[in-house]
């Protein structure tokens, strides 16, 4: 399944040719695909799991149409040195994320200081784009409605680290590959 082709033209990168889509133009792209009643209801929705289906992304990028069945949710975890962005397309998503930049690598428990949890709801039509290494976690939160998202990545992921939390403190469990996710 890929998002149409005309709402996906973008704007080259201030950065350069060779550099890929900007961040506000991965949140641009989500935000029109988002906005596209046929792609979001393509999307088979399971009550048990989530459920995603690749898209099309802007300049090389990575996409994903992704439903969120009541109560699910991500885990804390980041997209290493990829910059991202998504915007909920149905429903209403929470992210909760850490306001400081972790190191790239070299840690497996980190504790974190105070002040630098945020959280932030998400409902239909409302996005948000982030650096390299931000940590979050994205739940659906309804007891009894699903959430349906669109997301975009550049470059495309080459890993995702996984963590858990317990109070401040932050404890990287797993890295996976592409492998591990298509």
């Amino acid at each position: 399944m890929s998002a149409p082709s005309s709402p996906s033209a973008l704007v080259p990168s201030a950065a350069g040719p060779d550099s890929g889509p900007s961040a506000a133009e991965l949140l641009a792209f989500v935000r029109r695909v988002a906005a596209d009643a046929t792609v979001v209801a393509s999307l088979p929705l399971d009550p048990e799991g989530r459920t995603w289906i690749p898209l099309d992304g802007p300049a090389g990028s990575e996409a994903w149409l992704i439903g969120w069945p009541p109560g699910t949710g991500t885990g804390w975890h980041d997209h290493a040195d990829s910059i991202g962005a998504f915007t909920t397309a149905a429903g209403t998503l929470r992210e909760f994320s850490l306001a400081a930049r972790l190191p790239a690598d070299g840690w497996r428990t980190l504790e974190l200081a105070d002040g630098i949890d945020r959280s932030r709801e998400l409902a239909t039509g409302q996005g948000r784009a982030f650096g390299r290494h931000h940590v979050h976690e994205v739940l659906n939160e309804s007891a009894t409605e699903h959430a349906v998202s669109v997301h975009a990545y550049y470059p495309p992921l080459p890993r995702i680290r996984r963590f858990s939390r317990s109070g401040v403190v932050l404890r990287l469990e797993q890295v996976e590959g592409p492998e591990d996710w298509q």
